[in-house]
């Protein structure tokens, strides 16, 4: 944990994902972990939003909040939104949203965007991860946004042994969803002459027909090995120690912590060209980030295969100790904004392309 950085009281933030389990994303955990101490974080309950004390609501992916594993228990947590917004009107509470997303991947009902319109036109100031990310179409008219790196893994990840990389060896992992484009890797594969490469593709199916389609694809190729499910910190670090590349075969990109895991443990990642990439190549260098146009092809495998890229990449910008402080700041200055307070002397000054 970092250290105070004010004589103010210690304000108190609720954050919308729940207590750590060992498949929660470790940005978030570390998150908890590095904020300074003048911040005190809780993680989501349902009790703890609605019945408890809290100056800052931090949320992340809100369309989280209001869906459940089955129809009753949407329409449950749907009611139980609807609630805490009112909650957080009536009670002047801050609500901070960082935009790891331009959209939600997948669309919800009706009643689902009316309550996430209600949550972008509550939020009192938007944390985004690039300069790039646009403002929800309901946010209220000049609420303040501040751009906050996403954090590196290089310190998560310390603590497992190293590997050498495998050569020819080709990575996806992560959750596999549709606009990932997993099946657009299996058939680039398919079509990559070099009998001495291989493929890993590692992750939890958020579809069944999808997962099966993935697992019918890789058994036609004997260089192609599948683990269709979610896998402890350690196996992904050996995993991506030993994979020459990690590929990102997405349809489009954005934001991207695979991408920034990948890239703390020192392999070069295939991500689809843009903006995003131009970007994140010119922070940790060319070589790191060598990219594709629309779909990813066998020649873009062998490309990206063929190069080096020396040392290791520039990370320096996501340290903890940049980005939690960075977290803090953006609290205060919500909280301020709903008392009608000037923000702390020590707020840093909005990047470039904020207000």
């Amino acid at each position: 944990m970092t250290t105070q950085t004010t004589g103010a009281r210690p304000i108190c933030v609720l954050e919308s994902f729940p207590g750590p389990r060992p498949t929660t994303n470790p940005y978030l955990v570390q998150l908890l972990a590095e904020l300074p101490d003048d911040v005190v974080a809780s993680t989501f309950t349902w009790r703890r939003a609605l019945r408890g004390r809290y100056d800052v609501f931090h949320v992340h992916w809100p369309e989280k909040l209001p869906r459940g594993s089955s129809r009753t228990k949407t329409l449950a947590r749907q009611a139980a939104t609807a609630a805490l917004l009112l909650r957080l009107r009536l009670r002047r509470t801050a609500v901070v949203r960082t935009l790891h997303n331009a959209a939600p991947h997948e669309a919800g009902g009706r009643v689902e965007r009316v309550l996430l319109r209600w949550m972008d036109r509550r939020t009192t100031l938007f944390v985004r991860l690039n300069p790039a990310t646009p403002l929800p179409v309901h946010a209220a008219p000049g609420v303040p946004v501040v751009t906050i790196a996403h954090a590196h893994y290089r310190d998560w990840f310390a603590r497992f042994p190293r590997g050498e990389a495998m050569p020819g060896r080709v990575l996806f992992f992560g959750l596999i969803r549709p606009y990932k484009g997993v099946e657009d890797l299996l058939a680039a594969f398919h079509d990559l002459p070099d009998e001495g490469a291989s493929l890993r593709v590692v992750g939890h199916p958020e579809d069944a027909a999808l997962g099966r389609s993935v697992a019918e694809q890789a058994a036609a190729d004997p260089r192609i090995g599948v683990r269709l499910e979610y896998v402890d910190d350690e196996t992904l670090a050996a995993e991506i120690n030993a994979a020459q590349v990690v590929v990102l075969p997405y349809r489009h990109l954005h934001n991207s912590g695979v991408a920034l895991l990948a890239l703390s443990l020192d392999r070069p990642v295939l991500v689809p060209a843009g903006g995003t990439a131009t970007e994140l190549a010119a922070e940790v260098g060319d070589a790191w980030v060598p990219t594709f146009t629309d779909v990813v092809g066998a020649a873009d495998l062998a490309a990206a295969l063929a190069r080096t890229a020396p040392g290791r990449p520039d990370l320096s910008a996501r340290d903890w100790s940049v980005v939690a402080p960075a977290h803090a700041a953006a609290f205060r200055t919500a909280l301020a904004r709903v008392r009608r307070e000037t923000p702390p002397a020590h707020t840093p000054a909005p990047a470039r392309g904020d207000r």
